[in-house]
């Protein structure tokens, strides 16, 4: 995160997403597999860390199957004939893109709002004061050593157990998780930039999907 000044001069501070270019990869269809969707890649991964699924997926390799289903008439999947890509995600919806196009900042020109997917930060196995801002028990006399305990969850003989739901400790964090409506200040095309106000969910260097919103106003 940094900031940056308005024409204004007042100060906006923001995150800046690196969002390409995007290798598009597959484009789904009704025809062949039932939804229309865009796959975009991101991010070469060195081929000797790539299995062999990950090469065949964006680059056509020789093999006994492949041969076969060429001598039987079969159309081949179109490949992108790119680097495998450490990041893959499909966008729904129709596209006018064509395997093997590169995405780049430039789609989201005129775009103000956005919306960004990411895995949040994993803080492990929380109690209920740090993962649902529980107040704990008092702190006066009476309550020995259970100061920030969640208290009573279960019932009495009926129905004699814990309702689903029960907020309880347990793991906090490493969820998948979408903030939106978020402001998009600037975009940078040269270095496929966009400047976004306020924080988005991950770490640092953590990878993200962002698509323009359909937040109603």
């Amino acid at each position: 995160m940094t900031q940056i000044y308005k024409e204004d001069g007042s100060v906006v501070p923001v995150t800046v997403v690196q969002a390409g270019p995007c290798n598009v990869l597959q484009i789904r269809s009704l025809e062949r597999d039932g939804y229309a969707a865009v796959q975009l890649g991101f991010e070469d991964k060195p081929r000797r860390l790539a299995p062999r699924s990950e090469r065949g997926h964006v680059a056509k390799l020789d093999s006994k199957r492949a041969k076969k289903r060429t001598e039987a008439g079969v159309e081949l999947v179109e490949k992108a004939g790119c680097e495998p890509q450490r990041f893959i995600r499909e966008f729904r919806g129709e596209s006018d893109l064509s395997v093997g196009n590169q995405v780049t900042v430039d789609v989201f020109e005129g775009v103000t709002r956005v919306d960004i997917t990411g895995t949040s930060k994993g803080r492990g196995y929380a109690g209920v004061m740090k993962r649902h801002n529980f107040s704990g028990q008092r702190a006066s006399h009476g309550v020995k050593k259970v100061h920030r305990h969640a208290g009573g969850t279960g019932c009495s003989a009926s129905p004699s157990r814990v309702f689903k739901g029960r907020r309880m400790a347990g793991q906090y964090g490493n969820a998948k998780v979408t903030t939106r409506n978020l402001e998009l200040v600037k975009i940078v095309p040269e270095d496929n930039l966009l400047l976004i106000r306020g924080a988005v969910p991950g770490p640092n260097g953590g990878l993200v999907s962002i698509r323009q919103t359909n937040k109603v106003k």
